[in-house]
């Protein structure tokens, strides 16, 4: 994980589901695994009753996806020197990919009604 602010850097500021948030600093090569590591390995002040027993359960889900383990911020393309805003979950498990995606993508005629009173 990078330290220093530099154009080749990414800014996350993690969210966590009380709405508390923090600021990091990693590398486009930095990993999911890589960030719940650093962020277990270095929890912040203030996140003590959040605080988790493993880094394997912290999750990030950016733009509403959960990030798989090997995902890069890299791959991501997330703006260098800009801040980019995820989400930081504990979960045990991941939802497997594209499973809601494939679900719409499927061509099942399908339709849902909502009554509002």
């Amino acid at each position: 994980m990078t330290t220093q602010r530099d154009p080749d850097t990414v800014n996350l500021r993690l969210i966590l589901v009380s709405g508390k948030t923090q600021d990091f600093t990693f590398s486009p090569n930095d990993s999911a695994t890589d960030i719940a590591g650093h962020v277990f390995e270095n929890w912040p002040a203030g996140w003590e009753e959040e605080q988790v027993s493993s880094p394997g359960i912290l999750r990030l889900i950016f733009q509403g996806r959960f990030l798989h383990g090997n995902v890069t911020l890299g791959a991501l393309k997330l703006p260098p020197g800009r801040i980019t805003v995820m989400h930081l979950v504990a979960r045990e498990t991941l939802p497997e990919p594209n499973s809601h995606g494939q679900r719409n993508r499927e061509k099942t005629p399908e339709s849902s009604c909502c009554l509002l009173l």
